[in-house]
């Protein structure tokens, strides 16, 4: 459905832990702040963000190492470096994506560790040996002034189906509004803060979808990498107040049973990590192409159980036939959905469309499917089906006011600097730190942009 655009980008995404600093230790004597946040704590357990900023000299290359308190403290795992324990001391080293730092950057690590007793912050932070001396615990302040009730989440808390709708936790049925990011393998420097702060306060979003693919250099090369990227932004999302929709972008090969090992092994770990969250969606399957509906229902059979083993009470999301279009544009439409549903509960199904591709006859299937089953576009593009061409804004438009009028959540591909007519940002964005004003919109985001930062009016009574 879209051109890969294979453009290798660092991934600065965290959930907690930026680091940086000098090469050398005289050049980071003069400066290096820690910023240490327990972000969430259960019985026995913690997880834990660190950012690190460097306040010396450029540094390429760097390792953290803190000492974990006497209190039976332990680390477990952890996210954005190359994690090691020695005794007390836990060192973190810098990976691809984060491993130069220029003066007064920053960067976000994040780790889950085990306590008995008391839960004490660690100490002695040092970056390549040289002390932090700017260390604090406060967290960094929430994008919204009232997260507890003015957020898309804070409003609606946790998220279920009811009837054929998508429904918030009065039980009223709402549509989210967001966007999806390309693939986090090659645009990783397109979600950090300043990125997702801009897509929350500015954008307004209710949702960042989050595309990792399983193929094209995605998860199969780093399964435990990626699913650390992905509970990165999992976390950033929730910080903002946004909902998260995890996606196993399965593109290439078309048939989801291929990847059936690793959707369980990927599913399992996300959702077990993510239980007590209420702002995680799973969408199991992108775009199921070249395969049969019966072939992508067995494959639901099996990875919705899994999920469901660790997280009874999240939404989860089925791919359709023929790249999800619910099977048109194989030359099918609804009715083998609607006359052999997936045998489970609590679950949506997923429509793609791309505006100047897609037009009367996809619409006419949304509007008699809306009525039968419970959709959600998690892609949507304003251009081609290539990601490319000309934004077809009046196409565009009718779809938008079809999907406002049947209250169904859509994700726009993409918030991201790529070099096609689909991204909503301008090549070169995202290495500066704006991400809404005119001058760095391309045609597709402005369009966008000015739907989903309306007023949500999301129903509480």
């Amino acid at each position: 459905m879209k051109r890969i655009v294979a453009l290798l980008a660092t991934c600065a995404t965290a959930v907690g832990l930026t680091a940086l600093l000098s090469p050398q230790p005289a050049a980071a004597a003069t400066g290096c702040k820690v910023d240490y946040t327990v972000t969430s704590q259960w019985q026995g357990g913690f997880q834990a963000g660190v950012k690190v900023t460097n306040l010396g000299d450029p540094v390429t290359g760097w390792t953290l190492k803190f000492s974990l308190p006497d209190s039976g403290q332990k680390f477990v795992q952890g996210w954005n470096a190359t994690w090691s324990q020695s005794g007390s001391t836990v060192s973190a080293t810098g990976v691809d994506w984060n491993r130069t730092l220029a003066t007064g950057a920053s960067t976000d690590l994040g780790f889950v560790g085990s306590f008995t007793g008391s839960n004490p912050k660690p100490s002695a932070f040092t970056l390549n040996g040289v002390a932090c001396t700017g260390s604090t615990e406060e967290p960094p302040p929430d994008p919204d002034p009232n997260p507890g009730t003015g957020t898309p989440v804070g409003v609606n808390g946790q998220l279920h189906v009811c009837g054929v709708n998508l429904c918030n936790q009065y039980n009223r049925p709402i549509q989210l509004r967001g966007m999806s990011t390309h693939g986090i393998q090659w645009f990783g420097k397109c979600y950090g803060n300043a990125a997702l702060d801009a897509l929350a306060k500015d954008w307004k979003s209710d949702l960042l979808r989050v595309a990792m693919y399983v193929q094209e250099d995605g998860y199969e090369t780093d399964p435990a990498g990626f699913t650390s990227r992905v509970n990165s932004l999992v976390d950033m999302a929730e910080a903002r107040g946004m909902y998260a929709l995890i996606d196993f972008h399965t593109l290439t090969p078309g048939d989801p049973n291929y990847n059936l090992d690793r959707a369980k092994t990927f599913f399992a770990s996300v959702a077990a990590r993510n239980a007590a969250k209420k702002n995680v969606i799973y969408e199991i399957a992108n775009e199921p192409n070249g395969v049969s509906w019966t072939a992508i229902k067995n494959y639901a059979e099996q990875v919705i159980p899994v999920i469901r083993a660790a997280d009874p009470d999240a939404v989860v999301i089925v791919g359709t036939r023929g790249w999800s279009s619910l099977g048109v544009s194989d030359g099918s439409n609804e009715t083998e959905v609607v006359n052999n549903p997936v045998n489970a509960t609590n679950i949506m199904y997923t429509f793609h469309f791309y505006a100047a591709s897609h037009k009367d006859t996809y619409r006419a299937t949304v509007s008699r499917a809306a009525s039968k089953l419970p959709l959600f576009v998690t892609e949507f593009g304003t251009v081609s089906a290539t990601g490319g061409g000309t934004m077809d804004r009046s196409s565009t438009t009718a779809w938008l006011d079809l999907l406002d009028q049947l209250k169904i959540s859509y994700a726009n591909w993409t918030y991201s600097d790529a070099n096609e007519s689909s991204a909503a940002l301008k090549p070169g964005t995202c290495d500066g730190t704006d991400y809404s004003s005119s001058g760095v919109l391309t045609e597709s985001g402005a369009l966008i942009k000015s739907r989903i930062s309306t007023a949500d009016s999301f129903p509480t009574s």
